[in-house]
């Protein structure tokens, strides 16, 4: 039966290796897509050799974090009510929570926008930005934020539904359309043989792109019109159940959260760090984002596996469940070591790739072997947090993310910065990362238990 259903055949008989590569390699491959165009804006702004542009960049940065506490909050929760209910045979269920995914994700980027616009004085204060750096930090955000904050939370959660069912590919497609184009426009829009705009022509390429990715998932809804369960007919909004706005915001609210402390934390850190000077903060910045590369591979394959897990939760296949999650820790720890070594070895030459300023690149390699050392340990919890969307447990979502921030890294970011200026900053990541990672291993194995 399932055999003759391409979905259900992925999510219930497919072998195990097979269906977590299936569902996670184009994930991964749309991570390091998103990283590499992440990173293109570091790359072609630092060819300006300004560190002003490019601390406009790391400066803004947290407010770029927030989208993620959106992304999550409509993307993360819809995506995860859609895959149990596609496992318990719930199709309208599925259709109602991704009309309400959908139009949520709208409503609260164009608000966000708003507020963005509307407080940017303030916010610029916020987020550590001065008289050198004010002007082109504005600039930046004028197109990622005032403009672009709607489309480029859209593009994410329309990925993850798109996901939810299954569509990997298609949604890695979408994705990855958005950010080869992205790297295409950057060095046309930053570089003076362009249009010279420097950290503002990044953030128009970005705007660009992000709109050219819902336009392709918007053209997927409508060419498969039929053939899926998404559902974009604002009229469903009327017959929403209470089952179905709890099952998402209760796992979409844990993970928002989680993001909103994240943007807490990197405001501090730039605060911290911009007391320093303009190359300090790019060069954190450029560390942070070298440092993102492996990570959202991880990302990639924990939330790649999520529908998986979800799937066969709902459908009572524990053993299923347990062992892709085992499968997929298995194959991602090793290569998080092996990437360790080769960046704490490779520092000054990965920062000089983007900067070649010695003091940039002193400080940069400093951060980055800071940063590096949290790696494998991350992988362990971001694997955690998937599983525990997956299951609907917002209760522990929200746990680990007050442990994360709230607990250790922000108050560790004011002890290390007191004990070691400057340098102490980069270690708060990594030192979080390896005390959540026994809380996370100490996790799974009671899910585990209880899912005999």
């Amino acid at each position: 039966m399932a055999q003759n259903n391409p979905r259900a055949y992925l999510f219930e008989s497919m072998p195990i290796p097979k269906a977590v590569m299936e569902l996670s390699i184009p994930m991964v491959v749309t991570s390091l897509v998103m990283v590499v165009y992440n990173l293109a804006d570091t790359f072609f702004v630092g060819m300006l050799n300004d560190p002003i542009q490019n601390a406009a960049v790391t400066l803004a940065y947290p407010v770029m974090l927030a989208f993620n506490a959106v992304n999550n909050l409509f993307g993360v929760g819809t995506s995860s009510v859609m895959s149990r209910s596609l496992g318990a045979g719930d199709h309208e269920k599925v259709r109602s929570a991704s009309a309400f995914g959908f139009y949520g994700s709208v409503f609260s980027g164009l608000l966000f926008a708003l507020l963005c616009t509307v407080l940017l004085g303030p916010l610029l204060n916020l987020l550590g930005a001065d008289d050198t750096t004010r002007q082109a930090t504005k600039d930046y955000m004028f197109w990622t934020v005032t403009c672009g904050a709607m489309p480029a939370i859209l593009n994410v959660v329309q990925g993850q539904m798109v996901r939810a069912e299954g569509a990997s590919l298609h949604a890695s497609i979408g994705t990855m359309s958005g950010c080869v184009l992205n790297i295409l426009l950057d060095p046309i829009f930053i570089l003076p043989w362009g249009l010279n705009m420097g950290a503002a022509g990044a953030g128009l390429a970005t705007f660009i792109s992000n709109c050219v990715s819902c336009g392709y998932f918007f053209v997927l809804a409508r060419v498969k019109k039929g053939n899926t369960f998404i559902c974009l007919d604002i009229r469903k909004l009327k017959t929403l159940s209470k089952d179905v706005v709890l099952g998402i915001l209760g796992v979409g609210v844990p993970a928002s959260i989680q993001n909103l402390l994240n943007v807490t934390g990197s405001t501090i850190l730039n605060n911290f760090t911009a007391a320093y000077g303009a190359a300090a903060v790019a060069a954190m910045g450029v560390a942070h984002k070298i440092n993102m590369l492996p990570l959202q591979v991880t990302m990639g394959f924990s939330q790649g596996i999520m529908p998986l897990v979800s799937y066969n939760y709902a459908s009572g296949n524990r053993k299923r469940m347990k062992d892709s999650i085992l499968f997929a820790s298995g194959i991602i720890t090793p290569v998080m070591i092996l990437v360790t070594v080769g960046y704490w070895l490779g520092a000054p030459g990965l920062i000089r790739l983007f900067m070649d300023n010695p003091e940039i690149v002193a400080y940069g390699s400093a951060f980055l072997r800071g940063m590096c050392l949290g790696m494998t340990f991350m992988c362990i919890d971001f694997m955690a947090v998937g599983v525990f969307a997956s299951l609907g447990m917002g209760k522990r979502s929200l746990t680990f993310a007050i442990l994360r921030k709230i607990v250790l890294e922000i108050p560790l970011l004011f002890i290390l910065n007191a004990l070691f200026p400057l340098y102490g900053l980069a270690y708060a990541q990594s030192i979080t990362e390896f005390c959540l990672a026994i809380a996370a291993i100490v996790m799974l194995l009671k899910i585990f238990k209880q899912n005999k």
